[in-house]
């Protein structure tokens, strides 16, 4: 793979649907760069079922706004809400535009219902909406001459101008170096950071690289306590969790526990199709009630005809078949794992952070969209609507002109410690958090069991700052080359760097999890059930400041 140059007029951090979409909106004349830790598609915007959007004669961008207040219990932004639910339609043209092809019956889209809408307004594309639509994304970004893609580039930090204080470029390890790379804008596109819980159906990529980026660098964070459980993963000893789409809930499929009870309704009035909140905390507590052995509820799909499931869930029948599990004939076992980041770096409505020359969109990015509690299908969408807003993007091309004349752009050698004892201490911390958080930040949190959490965290956090293998992240001289001297001394740094993300990440939701003192959408609170109206409003945190934001008005709450 050719070096990456050291300049560009907007860098992307990402190649998930909000980075490879918001590259293609950029105008024509930019030199765009799209860098990805990774190889290409592989990240959480495969893996989506679903985009929500308007799109029906019937349906209305009105009703589509008032079901995403009502999700996002009392904290959704209603301008960011009103911004993606109006866009939603002509959103969907530009992916036919491109190439994307949804479900249709007849000449017409297809839509599904899901869990929270008041209608049906659910876009597919059979089982495998995300990946049709990054294949299709990717293979346009590819065809674009002002576009450069560079795989398996880790950004390890932001670049910030000294005096201005505004962001300038970043610094990434990359073919055995790290080096400095100049932007006159810099787009966080890293998605969520599903991998600090234990049970998740995030890929192992998605670690909150930018959201740890952003806040050491001192931008404003919003909300990180609010995270969104998917109630539905096929749980089976030994295996990944398999997202079991909440379409077959709408296509009228049941939870029931061992005995056979359809309990959902005993906790809310919707049953099975209430917010993903809602049921995740109604199996959560039926599994705590009821003490099963295995310790999971079950999905009966035998209500939907064999032959709709055929046609609309083969995937979900391919992957139970493949452990041994019937469910032409059977309930399949299901539990919650983490699924969605509703907090992140904040955010306007033209994508901007709170530093200068610094934007953020997907996941990565808190819009004020998604409230407490994401609305179903809306994650995709939002990709798409607030990576347009970049399409207005002016560079100033000041920032982005000669190297600054103190300092050095030559290569510096430098020999690596034998870091390998090292190593054995972040492993630990990268196999054990992930746990840690399950049970403090899971689910169901409590301040005791937060406040150890956090002296945990800040144990971990101190250990690893002590390494010296960190002094490459937290010590690196601006525009200065550093060229490591073997392919295991950069795979470790990757790994130090990732790890030390996840902790930064996993003490954002902790400490704020422990500063609100109530219960609302992702963030459930068993000491402090209820929601309280002195809570409606946003966790802001900026460095080692935690504050509050002016309280919400004119919401819409879930009844």
């Amino acid at each position: 793979m050719p070096s990456i140059p050291s300049k560009f007029d907007v860098l992307i951090i990402g190649s998930g649907a909000a980075g490879l979409y918001a590259a293609l909106c950029l105008p024509n004349h930019l030199q765009v760069g799209l860098i990805t830790k990774d190889a290409l598609k592989t990240g959480a915007s495969s893996w989506a079922r679903g985009i929500a959007a308007a799109v029906d004669p019937a349906d209305t961008p009105l009703s589509h706004w008032e079901d995403t207040l009502k999700a996002g219990a009392g904290l959704c932004e209603p301008e960011a809400v009103k911004l993606l639910t109006d866009n939603a339609p002509a959103a969907i043209e530009s992916l036919l535009e491109m190439g994307v092809t949804f479900d249709r019956n007849g000449e017409k889209l297809a839509q599904e219902l899901e869990a929270a809408h008041s209608r049906p307004r659910v876009l597919h594309s059979g089982e495998t909406t995300g990946k049709v639509l990054i294949d299709t994304l990717t293979s346009q970004v590819l065809e674009r001459e002002n576009i450069q893609v560079f795989s398996q580039a880790f950004t390890l930090s932001l670049w910030l101008n000294e005096v201005t204080g505004n962001c300038q470029g970043v610094s990434i390890l990359n073919q055995g170096c790290i080096r400095w790379i100049r932007s006159a804008a810099v787009v966080l596109a890293t998605g969520g950071c599903g991998q600090v819980f234990c049970h998740t159906t995030n890929p192992t990529v998605i670690t909150g690289d930018g959201i740890a980026l952003a806040w050491r660098a001192g931008a404003l964070i919003r909300d990180p306590e609010f995270f969104q459980f998917h109630p539905t993963a096929l749980t089976v000893s030994g295996i990944p969790r398999f997202l079991v789409t909440e379409i077959v809930r709408g296509e009228g499929a049941h939870l029931v526990d061992s005995q056979g009870k359809r309990f959902a309704f005993d906790y809310h009035p919707s049953g099975e199709l209430a917010p993903r909140d809602v049921v995740s905390r109604a199996i959560f507590s039926h599994l705590q009630k009821t003490k099963p052995d295995p310790y999971c509820v079950y999905l009966d799909l035998r209500p939907i005809k064999a032959e709709r499931m055929r046609e609309r869930f083969p995937s979900i029948i391919q992957a139970c078949q493949q452990w041994g599990i019937d469910l032409f004939t059977q309930p399949i076992p299901i539990a919650p794992v983490a699924h969605y980041f509703m907090g992140g770096i904040a955010t306007n409505l033209e994508s901007c952070t709170s530093i200068d020359g610094l934007y953020a969109i997907g996941e990565t990015a808190s819009t004020g969209v998604h409230g407490a509690n994401r609305l179903a299908s809306n994650s995709l969408l939002e990709c798409i609507v607030f990576a347009a807003q970049l399409s207005q993007l002016t560079v100033n091309s000041k920032i982005n002109g000669d190297d600054d004349p103190g300092y050095s752009s030559l290569p510096v050698k430098r020999e690596q410690q034998d870091w390998d004892n090292e190593m054995e201490k972040v492993n630990s911390i990268r196999e054990n958090l992930p746990k840690l958080m399950w049970e403090s930040a899971g689910i169901s949190r409590s301040q005791a069991i937060l406040e150890d959490g956090i002296s945990q965290l800040n144990i971990w956090r101190s250990q690893l700052t002590d390494l010296n293998i960190m002094g490459y992240l937290l010590k690196a001289t601006p525009n200065q080359t550093v060229q490591l001297n073997s392919d295991r001394a950069e795979q470790n740094l990757r790994l130090a760097a990732e790890t030390f993300n996840l902790t930064d990440i996993a003490y954002l939701i902790l400490k704020s999890a422990a500063w609100r003192t109530e219960s609302r959408g992702g963030h459930y609170r068993s000491d402090y059930s209820q929601t309280s109206t002195d809570w409606q409003l946003h966790t802001l945190i900026q460095g080692d400041y935690w504050g509050k934001s002016a309280k919400i008005s004119n919401y819409i709450m879930s009844g």
